[in-house]
């Protein structure tokens, strides 16, 4: 397994190591002591998993404390544009975002350490994206920032993606209160 850092403190890719032969390919998707002794320590209580057709835009979602969930993300089946976004109002990235491809073919993770929202922008038809959580779902915690926030100008590469009324609705960034 190798840990990328991203330029923003806290958030990894995780690149499984991949044993792939003429029968098809092994991989372990989460060893809780391998992750441990590269310093990564999650306590997972609740798994997700989502089907999108193609250019479907969930995000920038988060919970607030104490609900705060932390998440592992990846691709089972397609592709997609994964963002997080840093909403601890006190980290030197407060406002930043860092993006990236996960594919059934990478087979890349994602770690989203709480005081992020995220959001992802199906690429592929049917993508299949499971993602394991450090807290369970709480709806009186959940908030949104809008998908397409001027302050925020991430590189989406679809202008007119298909969205809930909850994402089309969200709060812009700078009308948002942040409570990490």
């Amino acid at each position: 397994m190798e840990i990328i850092k991203t330029e923003i403190e806290g958030l990894l890719i995780i690149k499984p190591k991949v044993f792939e032969d003429d029968r098809g390919y092994f991989y372990e998707s989460y060893n809780e002591q391998l992750y441990r002794s590269h310093g990564i320590v999650m306590n997972f209580v609740q798994d997700n998993q989502s089907m999108s057709k193609r250019g479907v835009l969930r995000g920038l979602h988060f919970q607030n404390k104490p609900y705060a969930q932390g998440k592992l993300i990846r691709v089972l089946k397609g592709c997609v544009f994964d963002v997080a976004v840093d909403i601890r109002k006190k980290s030197a990235t407060y406002g930043q975002w860092h993006s990236v491809i996960l594919s059934e073919d990478n087979k890349l993770q994602y770690w989203i350490p709480p005081g992020f929202a995220h959001g992802f922008l199906t690429l592929e038809n049917d993508t299949i994206l499971s993602y394991k959580c450090t807290e369970l779902y709480n709806k009186e915690s959940e908030e949104s920032i809008r998908w397409n926030d001027p302050d925020l100008k991430i590189s989406w590469s679809y202008y007119d993606p298909i969205l809930s009324d909850k994402d089309r609705n969200a709060t812009l960034f700078k009308d948002f209160v942040s409570l990490f």
